[in-house]
């Protein structure tokens, strides 16, 4: 295990044991590009937390996250793309369903993803060429190939309020090819979930860097594929972003072209 990926296992249960402690507290809530996009104290403690640990272990880093941005330019090759808690919403409404997800870049390829759910205590992690796993054990992507038998996720963007919300079209299509389709809220789980093979595969629009960095390379390590919608490699901002396993991942393709 390289030091990088052992730190980011160690903050992330730091993280996550912060938010588990203070779930139940009272939040305090502010919202940023929209009405729904919101904030909490808890957030910002670890997102604090987060930058602070890094900046001591590894000062040359870059660092990318929610909520400070680009807390640091890097010296080095390395950038460290962390959503301190994704799923507020979730966090914000007493939901038990949100994670700590941390992404490493080496020369802007994805090396390190760790993503920690603190109210299950399952931290996958996954590093460049060795696999992926979960609570140390190794996972894989499911085998299912036919999307009838499929247990699918995604998810809504923001601006869902006052923009054409385009994924309702690809989430009635599938609606009616899959077994079932799943927005529980975080996409940091949604694409552990696909690594481990919990759900069979996920697509979504509008996602940032942070929220998928970590996950795409679970996935890949996991041995599923993943891309923009037209098939082309999948984009670090996750503007457009599809995930499964190599059976499935052409007939969801299909379905969104």
């Amino acid at each position: 295990m390289s030091e990088r990926l052992a730190l980011a296992i160690s903050i992330a249960r730091e993280a996550g044991a912060l938010q588990r402690d203070r779930f139940h507290e009272a939040r305090v809530i502010e919202t940023k590009s929209t009405a729904i996009d919101l904030v909490t104290d808890v957030d910002r403690a670890c997102d604090a937390l987060l930058v602070e640990r890094i900046g001591t272990g590894f000062p040359e880093d870059g660092i990318l996250t929610e909520e400070s941005g680009n807390a640091r330019e890097a010296a080095n090759e390395f950038r460290w793309v962390i959503d301190p808690l994704d799923g507020t919403t979730n966090y914000t409404h007493g939901f038990p369903h949100y994670a700590v997800s941390i992404g490493i870049e080496e020369r802007g390829s994805r090396t390190v993803g760790v993503i920690y759910d603190p109210m299950r205590d399952e931290l996958f992690h996954a590093e460049r060429g060795a696999g992926a796993f979960l609570n140390d054990e190794p996972i894989s992507v499911s085998k299912t190939g036919e999307l009838q038998q499929a247990l699918l996720a995604t998810g809504f963007a923001y601006d869902v309020q006052s923009g054409e919300v385009r994924n309702l079209a690809y989430f009635e299509r599938f609606l009616r090819l899959a077994r079932g389709i799943r927005r529980a809220g975080s996409a940091a789980l949604d694409l552990a979930y696909v690594a481990c093979g919990r759900f069979d595969g996920f697509w979504e629009m509008h996602l940032h860097a942070w929220d998928v960095a970590a996950g795409l390379l679970l996935i890949e390590e996991a041995g599923g594929h993943t891309s923009d919608f037209d098939g082309s490699p999948a984009p670090d901002s996750g503007a457009r972003l599809v995930a499964a396993n190599p059976e499935l991942h052409p007939r969801l393709l299909e379905v969104l072209r």
